[in-house]
C-alpha cells in the first residue's frame, strides 16, 4: 500500500496529480480543509488537504539498468559469425518472414483499412467520455463530504466567545464562508494587545458586520418617477400577491392611476387572481401575448401614473424561458425589475434563481413569506453574492396590509435570534 498526502487549492487539482501519480485505481482516504499561512491564523489560505492511498502490488517495471562491463574478448567469443546466422535460413522462411511486415503502401489498401481504425476509436471515445463522467462524480462526492464536516472543524477553531453565534447563523443558513470572513474581520479589527472577547461584545462585532452586508444606498421602495414595474420570479413565490399589495398602497395611500398587465398565459387562475384585485381595485386590465401587444398596451395605458406587469412564473433553469421573458421587459420609460424570492425556498434553488434572472435587466429583490420561516439567512447570503438592492419583504396574505420595506437591523435581530441582547 502507498500512501500520499497533498495539498490543493481544489479538489480537481488533487484529483489529477492522484491519477498521474498513483493511477486510476488510487482511492481517497480523507479530506479537509486547512488553512496556511497568514499571521496568527488571521489572513490565512484555505486549502485542501487530500490523503491518497494505491495498491502497488503490481508495481510499474523498473527501468532497464546498463548492463555491467564485459571484457571485450568474451564479448567477441560469444558472437556469432554472421555468415552463420544468415546460414540458419532459407531463402523461403526469410520470405515468409518478410511478408509479416508487409504495410498497406496504396490509397485503396488504406481506404479498405479506414472502418476498421474508426471501429476501435467509438470505443476509446466512449470510454473516454465514461471515464470524464466518473471524474464528474468523484469530484461531487468529495465536494459533499468536504461540506459535510467544513463547518464542524470551522466551529472547532473558532474562538469560543464567538462560538454561539456561529451555531446561530449556521443555523440560520447562512454561508459557511460568509460566517468565517464575519469573525475574522471581527477580530482583525479589535487591535488591542490582550483585549478579551466576551459573548456580548462578539455579537456587537457580527451584528455590525451583517449590516454592512446588508446595507445598500439605493432606495428600497417604488419611487413615484418609476413608470413601470416589472416582476419576475419563479411559480408559487407570490408574485401576483404581492403585486395587489403593492398597487392598493399606490391607490388608497398616494390616490395614483394604476394599470395591471399580465403575461402569465399559462395559468387562468393567475390571471383570473389578478382580475379580482383589479375590479376591487378599479384599476384596469390587460392580457398580453407578444411585444407587440404589450406596445400596443403601454399606449393605452399612457394616462396611468404606474403600470404593474406580472409574468409567468416557469421553469427558471429553462434559459429559453428566461430569454423569451426578457423581450417582455425592453425598457419603456423609466422601469424596474423586482425578482420575488421566497424565503421558504433552498438557498440553493435561489441563488440558481437569481443567477439565472441576472444575466438580463434586475433591479431589485422582493422577499416573500417571511411569516412561513424561521431561516432569514438567504437575504444574507444573495445580498453578499449579488448587487442587487433588497426592497421589500412580505409576511402574510393580507392585502394590502402584510408588505413593508425591508428593514435591516429587524433582519438581523430576527438572524442573531436575541443573542448579544440583555
Amino acid at each position: 500500500m502507498r500512501v500520499k498526502r497533498y495539498v490543493v487549492d481544489s479538489m480537481p487539482d488533487a484529483l489529477q496529480r492522484i491519477r498521474v501519480e498513483l493511477g486510476k485505481d488510487a482511492v481517497i482516504l480523507n479530506t479537509k480543509e486547512i488553512k496556511s499561512g497568514g499571521f496568527l491564523g488571521l489572513f490565512s489560505k484555505k486549502r485542501i488537504e487530500v490523503i491518497a492511498a494505491t495498491d502497488n502490488t503490481f508495481s510499474a517495471p523498473k527501468s532497464p539498468q546498463p548492463p555491467t562491463s564485459i571484457p571485450t574478448q568474451m564479448m567477441m567469443e560469444a558472437k556469432p559469425p554472421l555468415t552463420a546466422v544468415r546460414a540458419s535460413y532459407t531463402d523461403a522462411q526469410i520470405s515468409s518472414k518478410t511478408n509479416v511486415l508487409e504495410l498497406p503502401t496504396t490509397t485503396e489498401q488504406r481506404a479498405k483499412l479506414k472502418p476498421d481504425v474508426e471501429h476501435f476509436q467509438e470505443p476509446i471515445a466512449s470510454r473516454t467520455k465514461q471515464n470524464d463522467d466518473i471524474l464528474i462524480d468523484e469530484v461531487r462526492q468529495v465536494k459533499e463530504l468536504f461540506l459535510k464536516f467544513s463547518a464542524k472543524e470551522s466551529l472547532m477553531r473558532t474562538p469560543e466567545p464567538f462560538q454561539l453565534i456561529q451555531r446561530r447563523l449556521l443555523e440560520q443558513e447562512i454561508e459557511p464562508d460568509i460566517i468565517d470572513s464575519l469573525i475574522t474581520n471581527a477580530l482583525a479589527e479589535q487591535t488591542i494587545l490582550g483585549f478579551q472577547w466576551s459573548e456580548e461584545q462578539a455579537a456587537k462585532a457580527i451584528r455590525s458586520g451583517l449590516l454592512k452586508i446588508l446595507h445598500n444606498d439605493r432606495p428600497k421602495a417604488l419611487s413615484r418617477d418609476i413608470q413601470i414595474a416589472h416582476f419576475v420570479g419563479p411559480t408559487g413565490v407570490g408574485k401576483t400577491t404581492t403585486i395587489a399589495k403593492l398597487a392598493a398602497e399606490q391607490v388608497l395611500k398616494f390616490n395614483r392611476k394604476v394599470g395591471f398587465i399580465t403575461s402569465d398565459t399559462y395559468r387562468i387562475a393567475a390571471i383570473e387572481q389578478l382580475k379580482t384585485y383589479a375590479t376591487i381595485l378599479n384599476i384596469p386590465l390587460e392580457v398580453v401575448f407578444s411585444p407587440q401587444e404589450l406596445v400596443k398596451t403601454f399606449k393605452l395605458f399612457a394616462d396611468r401614473d404606474i403600470i404593474f406587469m406580472d409574468t409567468a412564473g416557469r421553469n427558471f433553469r429553462n434559459e429559453m424561458y428566461v430569454s423569451e421573458l426578457n423581450t417582455l421587459l425592453k425598457e419603456n420609460g423609466n422601469s424596474e425589475t423586482y425578482l420575488v424570492l421566497s424565503l421558504t425556498s433552498k438557498y440553493r434553488d435561489m441563488k440558481a434563481i437569481t443567477e439565472n434572472f441576472s444575466k438580463f435587466k434586475i433591479d431589485k429583490i422582493l422577499y416573500t413569506k417571511l411569516d412561513e420561516t424561521d431561516s432569514y439567512g438567504s437575504i444574507v447570503n444573495i445580498a453578499h453574492d449579488f448587487s442587487l438592492t433588497c426592497s421589500y419583504v412580505t409576511n402574510g396574505q393580507n392585502v394590502p396590509d402584510d408588505i413593508n420595506e425591508i428593514n435591516e437591523n429587524q433582519i438581523v435581530d430576527l438572524i442573531m435570534g436575541g443573542i448579544g441582547h440583555e
